[in-house]
């Protein structure tokens, strides 16, 4: 498996990919199309945060997508291919999302979750910080997590 930036003609296909693995939650298509917005991966998310996809021989297996704001990180997406699930890649993609906002000086990533996907990542390490509003459904309430990043070492030490 590697991770590698998305090509510019892959930003549907991932887009896609977020779709149908939101879906493995048993939401409705109607409540999947109110996801859509936020589950668009566009050339501005590009070139704004730090974009990975995984994948090896079998295809694409997950998009990952951080944004850096000083000290604090964000974990705008990490979804794995439905198929996929159970392999590692959430997990990789998870290790490379907190050690690319550790590098870039960020001391926490800050997860606004799923609540579905809340236990991935407080196995993961995250701990619970309150709660935090849909950007897509006014009124509905997702766990917010925080993952507390320890300063990036110098080289050498």
């Amino acid at each position: 498996m590697r991770l590698r930036s998305p090509s510019h003609y892959e930003f549907a296909i991932l887009t896609d990919l977020c779709m149908r693995s939101k879906a493995v939650w048993g939401y409705t298509p109607e409540m999947l199309e109110e996801f859509r917005a936020e589950l668009t991966v566009s050339e501005e998310d590009a070139a704004n945060d730090v974009i990975v996809v995984a994948d090896d021989i079998l295809g694409i297996a997950g998009v990952v997508q951080v944004a850096i704001d000083g000290d604090t990180a964000w974990l705008e997406k990490l979804f794995v291919e439905p198929t996929r699930l159970g392999e590692g890649t959430g997990q990789m993609m998870y290790v490379w999302a907190c050690r690319v906002a550790q590098d870039a000086g960020a001391k926490e990533l800050v997860i606004d979750c799923d609540p579905d996907a809340k236990d991935f990542y407080l196995r993961m390490g995250a701990e619970r910080d309150g709660e935090a509003e849909s950007p897509s459904i006014s009124g509905r309430m997702l766990p917010r997590l925080v993952h507390r990043l320890h300063p990036a070492r110098a080289a050498g030490n």
